[in-house]
């Protein structure tokens, strides 16, 4: 592959949304977000035509510009998605690429007291700018979400709660199975806060003194602390970490706010939601560092076992690790526009 940019068929257009409901947020995050906008070939010379639309979202501590990144011998997912539009290989769709960084470099696409209200912000105010500014099908049944890692279970969970604006998605090593994910990583960290008296914000205050990602621990921890902030905050929005940082004992209590997140735990609760689904796309790779394999297959069981129909699922173990497996995107959202094209 060409090591430079190749050119686009489409187009991305780079907007900046100033957002109401990100406003005054406990981190103090710009409520100025970046948003991408992808229109495919054809777009510009066919006023009355109207497409789908899938909303990618980023994984943790990721944000917008990593899209282009381009490693040896591989393009990125905007390029090989774009090509497949050009060469007529799916029906063409907008892509929305989603920010929703937050200061401790994420914020697993749920409202909190911890970060701000980024589910919110998705729903209420991305999803009706779009269809506001694009020739969308503004429709359930022809909008859709995608994302890898924490982005994918972004996709699981707010497809669950919002039915009404999402009928497909795609999640690739998306976070599931909880047990699996992280109970190995909260030993670890155990084991790395002993050279902070066991106190995760002394680390915070160390890693923000210094480059980051420089400590063997750094992506553990800060992914630790900022899923905390998201899903077990204090009432005054301190992160509460859901185990013994001395110890790795689990905090029962606080544990169990993790676990209120599981899409494995939440698809019973969701049943409905999960079986009105156009589509969904569940992969992982079968050494991924997080065990998200394990969390992948234990979705699928829970998807069988509430009863949402075989054939709108797509689902696969791969060889590879949780990392560079963004060429698994580009397959799946032409999958995914392949079924919410339909009518």
């Amino acid at each position: 592959m060409a090591p430079l940019p190749t050119a686009l068929a489409g187009r991305i257009d780079e907007h900046v949304i100033d957002s109401t409901l990100l406003r005054d947020n406990p981190l103090g995050d710009s409520a100025q977000r970046p948003l991408w906008v992808y229109t495919p070939p054809g777009y510009d010379t066919d006023p009355e035509h109207r497409y789908p639309v899938t909303y990618l979202l980023l994984g943790y501590a990721g944000t917008l510009p990593l899209w282009r990144n381009r490693t040896p011998y591989r393009q990125p997912v905007p390029e090989l998605i774009d090509g497949i539009f050009a060469r007529g290989e799916a029906p063409p769709m907008i892509l929305v690429f989603v920010d929703a960084w937050t200061t401790y470099g994420g914020s697993q696409y749920v409202d909190s007291p911890g970060t701000g209200r980024y589910h919110s912000y998705l729903c209420e105010e991305i999803v009706p700018w779009v269809d506001a500014h694009y020739r969308s099908l503004a429709d359930r049944n022809h909008r859709a979400l995608a994302g890898k890692s924490s982005g994918g279970l972004g996709a699981i969970i707010t497809s669950m709660l919002r039915p009404d604006l999402f009928g497909a998605f795609a999640t690739h090593s998306g976070d599931s199975l909880s047990e699996a994910q992280y109970i190995p990583h909260f030993l670890m960290a155990a084991r790395h806060l002993r050279a902070y008296d066991g106190d995760i914000l002394r680390w915070w205050d160390d890693f923000r003194s210094r480059v980051a990602f420089t400590k063997d621990e750094d992506l553990r921890l800060l992914e630790l602390l900022g899923v905390s902030a998201c899903f077990s905050p204090a009432p005054n929005g301190t992160p509460q970490l859901p185990f013994d940082p001395r110890t790795g004992a689990i905090r029962p209590e606080i544990w169990q706010c993790w676990l209120g997140w599981d899409p494995v735990r939440m698809a019973p609760l969701h049943a409905e939601a999960l079986r009105s689904q156009r589509a969904i796309w569940i992969d992982a790779g079968t050494r991924d560092e997080w065990f998200l394999d394990l969390g992948a297959q234990a979705f699928r069981d829970a998807l069988a076992e509430i009863g949402v129909d075989e054939d709108v699922i797509r689902f696969e173990l791969f060889d590879g690790g949780h990392h560079a497996v963004e060429y698994r995107m580009p397959p799946a959202l032409a999958w995914l526009s392949q079924r919410i094209a339909r009518p």
